[in-house]
């Protein structure tokens, strides 16, 4: 039977265009910059609901209204981004109607927040409470609210900024995942290596190791070897210009 996992989180849209930077802008110290084609895709929750949907998970997104977009100008030749711009995030709202949502008929939850004001401490603490299979992949500096998560990703970086919240904490210390970038992921002082591969795109590599992470622990119930199984998909997108699902490459 088919595996179904509820997404909850902010989405937005992801949009390369890719042009070419020949010449500096004659009033200014800048490149002039030739658009010459557009991509886009869901980001965010949306690219771990894409991802999910790519390893034949039957998922669901629970996510924002509205178009929030982020713009990457790109040097196709070069794949150097010129400028990012983002719009829409001011319309994001909180989460309605959470009490409503039938959790039981979902295998795992996958908690995607970018802390964009979709999703406060207080949803996220409900959430964890009403399934016991909950994935995260949170900005939010962690906290009591983030307890009763079964498994937490978070980057190096975010790791750095929360964790002198975390002391003593014994349920972070089961529950904590650190992505690493080359260096792969650890987990309760384990590393969990990635081959060395040329890296074209970071964006949305997050995205697709929480859902690579969420599938394969459906179907093995190991979290080590889903880990595994995240840092190859990571390692895969990577290599990729833009923002790609797992079966896109």
């Amino acid at each position: 039977m088919e595996k179904r996992v509820l997404v909850i989180g902010d989405s937005c849209t992801d949009v390369y265009v890719y042009g070419s930077c020949t010449r500096l802008c004659p009033d200014a110290p800048v490149p002039v910059f030739i658009p010459e084609f557009r991509k886009e895709n869901k980001g965010m929750a949306g690219n771990v609901y894409e991802n999910l949907l790519s390893l034949h998970i039957g998922a669901e997104l629970l996510t924002n209204e509205g178009s929030v977009e982020k713009t990457r100008y790109v040097e196709q030749n070069t794949n150097h981004m010129i400028v990012r711009v983002d719009s829409g995030e001011e319309k994001i709202k909180r989460i309605e109607n959470l009490q409503a949502v039938d959790f039981d008929k979902y295998d795992a939850i996958a908690i995607s927040d970018y802390d964009k004001g979709f999703l406060s401490h207080e949803d996220i603490e409900f959430i964890s409470t009403q399934h016991s299979l909950v994935f995260m992949d949170t900005k939010k500096i962690l906290g009591a609210w983030a307890q009763n998560v079964s498994f937490i990703k978070i980057n190096e970086i975010e790791y750095e900024r929360t964790r002198y919240t975390l002391v003593n904490k014994i349920w972070a210390d089961q529950s904590l995942i650190i992505t690493r970038g080359s260096e792969g992921c650890s987990y309760r002082g384990e590393i969990f290596p990635v081959s060395k591969v040329e890296i074209k795109d970071l964006s949305g590599a997050g995205d697709t190791f929480l859902a690579a992470m969420v599938a394969k622990y459906l179907e093995t119930i190991n979290i080590r070897t889903s880990l595994r199984f995240a840092n190859k998909c990571a390692t895969v997108v990577v290599q990729q210009k833009g923002v790609n699902t797992i079966n896109d490459v």
